[in-house]
């Protein structure tokens, strides 16, 4: 997914330096995107800036440059929440990492907008385990090059076994925490802070 929105939901929660931004995908948030480089923030950054997206205050440091903490603007927070609210599209993957990364940003939905997004894709990982979970995986290797067929059927099944296990428990997990929120529990448990992209 689009670095820039994650940066516009990170910065709506706090204003940050590049640093802090990177540091942040580095620790709490690196969940939410694999191996971001300063370089990628910076210029991402550059790209909000030009549009309007973000704002920065320079902030005198002591050495040869200065710090810039960058803010969002109200066109920024448009953007940002027209894709946050907007239509979810569940990928093929339950493991993608929007539909995580939509939900760290809960604190800027509604208790009904968080419940309409997990409805939409527990009905996808449904409506797939119906179509897909006994669908024929059999194959029959023809190239004439050397080929375990045994080996990699194995391997096949027990891929199959493990990603049945993991989507199920996903499901089973989501339908959870829709129960919680529905009666209120999840408030109650969880008083104190949580950092957005703690999924895992």
């Amino acid at each position: 997914m689009r670095l820039e929105l994650l940066l516009l939901g990170i910065l709506g929660v706090r204003p940050a330096t590049g640093y802090e931004l990177k540091k942040f995908f580095d620790n709490h948030g690196r969940f939410l995107r694999s191996n971001t480089q300063m370089s990628q923030v910076y210029r991402a950054l550059a790209r909000m800036s030009d549009d309007g997206w973000v704002r920065f205050e320079i902030d005198p440091r002591p050495g040869p440059q200065d710090a810039k903490t960058y803010h969002v603007t109200p066109e920024g927070m448009t953007v940002f929440l027209d894709w946050l609210t907007g239509p979810y599209q569940p990928p093929s993957k339950f493991t993608d990492p929007e539909f995580a990364a939509r939900l760290s940003f809960a604190g800027f939905m509604t208790e009904q907008q968080v419940l309409e997004l997990i409805e939409v894709e527990l009905g996808a990982r449904r409506d797939q385990v119906a179509r897909f979970r006994d669908r024929d995986r059999s194959f029959t290797p023809a190239s004439g090059f050397p080929f375990d067929h045994e080996l990699a059927t194995a391997i096949g099944d027990q891929l199959h076994e493990w990603g049945n296990e993991a989507v199920d428990r996903h499901i089973e997990l989501l339908e959870e925490l829709r129960e919680k929120l529905l009666d209120g529990r999840l408030r109650q448990s969880s008083r104190a802070g949580t950092a957005i992209g703690d999924s895992r």
